[in-house]
């Protein structure tokens, strides 16, 4: 009724958002109101607001009300490609976005429309939108117009429309665009870092069907790599493990199946047997134009060496049937051969299949780790039994070479380590050296078996007719007997006295100290006595350090049962004092200032004992046992049966005499005397032999 009014303007807008009423209906969708509005000849049908610039039609299609867009198309004075002022898009670009198909047909029925029109944003069109929203029917009424241009990159990451259905595996898109003959299928991003065509994009992202269609087009180049990292979609394919867009890509003959990236230097089939893909070599292997030797820039790592290090057993069989192959190449890193890494690995299968190779070298050592190991040696240090048994069975096997940062041969790392397979397969080789000591400290293979308490490897050792028991390390000369007597291994050292040859009576170098010595130190009596048991065993070699004998280190430190068996020796003398200390101490005289009765007793059953002996300071071991109120001890020294050894000095016997004397006096007044309590923590006056 109120468009009946001639008076009544119908162009006329609110004042709160500047809309005209034929903008309201029509961004409502009220198709009667628009169709009303419309049938007033005087009604401007593109008045903009001023919020936003968008007319009336822009506002039906941004809503997608197709009805509305109708009536508006029907007026021959609507511009259907005015933009809005906001994004500078036009109504055909919103509909395309908002993927209203009806609205985008209306649209371009229109013969004044630009199916070209760009935002101002991103300079993205309308083949760009489409495509990058999925709208499969949208690219398709788009490209049946023959003024599109396929091909407009945006300004944002300068790609096209092609670019994005590849990425997005948008397969009947990619298959629309790829129809028309002027979309060029190579366009790759301009505005990236990575500067990847759609073939790229689909390969990485695993789109099997689009990679098949770009292929489909002969101008579509299958080599043309990224820029970012040199990779071509064959390379980007195999690394991430697509095994049937790499089929596709090698089906084509000008694919090349050797290019390298160019941040690592790795061809397609480097990275797939470092990954373990084995379908993926076999398909690569099939090429005869793939080059299985090339290594990478890197650290000059073949795809064997890769397949051999990740223990991709499969693989490695592939590749060493290639005739051509290369068994032997190290890489720069560790100068290490695919052989050393699978032998530290312990890859017995992968070992077993180089092995197979006649021209594979067994002792190649590696070069740049300081450590010149072969691939036994690395074996033999980790504790690979099946490799080392592998190994040796090659004839061309060293046994023998050593490392060049100790100086140890596999065996002598082997029996460091305690691994009792590996000394075993080593010393079946008649050629094995067990004799070898290493450079750092001149260690032989059963010394560090000796320290090391593995008591098999001694006994496997010392099967060797031509093994010497007695070498001894450089650093204090040593012997494999010391340290099995040091470290209390009574196995260890029954095995090594069983040894004729074996000297018992090797000191150190540092304090002269014999396995006797070491053994009695340490209170390992069992040790001592089967050192005893060997007449040849000498039981009074003294240190250097303090000058003292077995005996007196075990009479000092209270262990009755050493004593004992030294004492069991006829041979051992029971007087020899320190020599290098400020008291000249007797065994009995360091006993008596122990306390201990025990050993006081069984020093005082020998007959060529004699108790009076002064230390420096002029005292007996009485007088120490009483100058420590040691009763028990005292009681024991102070026996009549103790007589005065002839000859002897008269000024001693007398100031013996005197001494007696006191000491009786002391013991008496012990016996009579009730202990106090007071008596326990009262400090005992320091005689002149407890000063050492």
């Amino acid at each position: 009724m109120l468009l009946q009014q001639k008076d009544i303007n119908p162009n006329t807008p609110d004042t709160q958002y500047d809309r005209t009423p034929l903008l309201w209906a029509a961004e409502r969708g009220h198709e009667r109101v628009v169709k009303l509005l419309l049938e007033r000849e005087d009604i401007n049908p593109n008045t903009p607001d001023t919020g936003y610039g968008r007319t009336p039609l822009l506002w039906a299609v941004a809503r997608g009300h197709p009805g509305v867009v109708k009536l508006l198309l029907e007026r021959r004075d609507i511009d259907p490609n005015t933009p809005d002022t906001q994004n500078n898009r036009t109504p055909l670009s919103w509909a395309v976005e908002g993927g209203y198909e009806g609205v985008v047909r209306l649209l371009l029925e229109r013969i004044d429309i630009d199916p070209n029109t760009t935002d101002i944003q991103n300079n993205r069109t309308l083949l760009w939108w489409a495509a990058e929203r999925g709208h499969e029917g949208i690219i398709k009424l788009l490209l049946e117009r023959e003024d599109i241009d396929p091909n407009t990159p945006d300004t944002e990451y300068g790609r096209t429309p092609l670019s994005w259905a590849a990425e997005s595996g948008y397969e009947w898109i990619a298959r629309l665009l790829l129809e028309r003959e002027d979309t060029n299928p190579n366009t790759p991003d301009t505005n990236t870092k990575s500067n990847r065509t759609p073939l790229l994009r689909a390969a990485i992202t695993g789109h099997e069907g689009v990679v098949r269609l770009l292929l489909q087009r002969k101008d579509t180049n299958p080599n043309t790599p990224d820029t970012e990292y040199g990779r071509t979609p064959l390379s980007w394919a195999v690394e991430h493990g697509h095994g049937r867009i790499v089929r596709l890509l090698l089906g084509r003959d000008d694919t090349d199946p050797n290019t390298p990236d160019t941040i690592y230097g790795r061809t397609p089939i480097s990275w797939a047997a470092g990954s373990g893909y084995e379908g993926i070599v076999k398909l690569l292997l099939d090429r005869e134009d793939t080059n299985p030797n090339i290594p990478d820039t890197e650290n000059n790592r073949t795809p064997l060496f890769c397949a051999a290090i990740g223990g991709h057993e499969e693989i490695v069989k592939m590749l060493l049937q290639r005739k051509e192959l290369n068994p032997n190449t190290p890489d720069t890193e560790c100068s290490r051969t695919p052989l050393s890494q699978a032998a530290g690995r312990g890859y017995d299968g992968i070992v077993r299949l180089l092995l197979g190779r006649e021209d594979t070298n067994p002792n190649t050592p590696d070069t740049i780790t300081n450590s010149n190991r072969t691939p036994l040696l690395r074996a033999a240090i980790n504790g690979h039994e099946g490799v080392v048994g592998l190994l040796l069975q090659r004839k061309d096997t060293n046994p023998n070479t050593p490392d060049t940062g100790y100086g140890g041969t596999p065996i002598s790392w082997a029996a460091e380590r305690g691994h009792d397979g590996i000394v075993r397969l080593l010393l079946d080789r008649e050629d094995t050296n067990p004799n070898i000591p290493d450079t750092e400290n001149n260690r032989t293979p059963l010394f560090c078996a000796a320290i090391g308490g593995h008591e098999e490897i001694v006994k496997m050792l010392l099967q060797r007719k031509d093994l010497n028991s007695n070498t001894p390390h450089t650093k204090h000369g040593r012997t494999p007997l010391w340290w099995a007597a040091e470290c209390g291994h009574g196995g260890i050292v029954r095995l090594l006295l069983e040894r004729e040859d074996t000297n018992p009576n090797t000191p150190d170098t540092k304090n002269n100290r014999t396995p006797l010595f070491c053994a009695a130190i340490g209170g390992h009596e069992e040790i001592v006595q089967m050192l005893l048991q060997r007449k040849d065993t000498n039981p009074n070699t003294p240190d250097t350090e303090y000058g003292r004998t077995p005996l007196s280190r075990a009479a000092g430190c209270g262990n009755d049962g050493i004593v004992r068996l030294l004492l069991e020796r006829e041979d051992t003398n029971p007087n020899t004092p320190d020599t290098n200390t400020k008291g000249g101490l007797t065994p009995l005289s360091r006993a008596a200032i122990g306390g201990h009765e025990g050993i006081v007793k069984l020093l005082l059953e020998r007959e060529d004992l004699n108790p009076n002996i002064l230390d420096l300071g002029g005292n007996t071991a009485l007088d120490i046992a009483t100058s420590r109120r040691y009763a028990g001890v005292m009681r024991l020294l102070s026996e009549p049966k103790l007589s005065l050894p002839s000859p002897i000095d008269t000024n001693q016997a007398e100031s013996i005499g005197r001494k007696t004397l006191s000491h009786g006096t002391i013991l008496h007044n012990n016996n009579k005397r009730k202990k106090s309590p007071s008596d326990e923590g009262r400090p005992r006056k320091k005689h002149a032999a407890s000063l050492t």
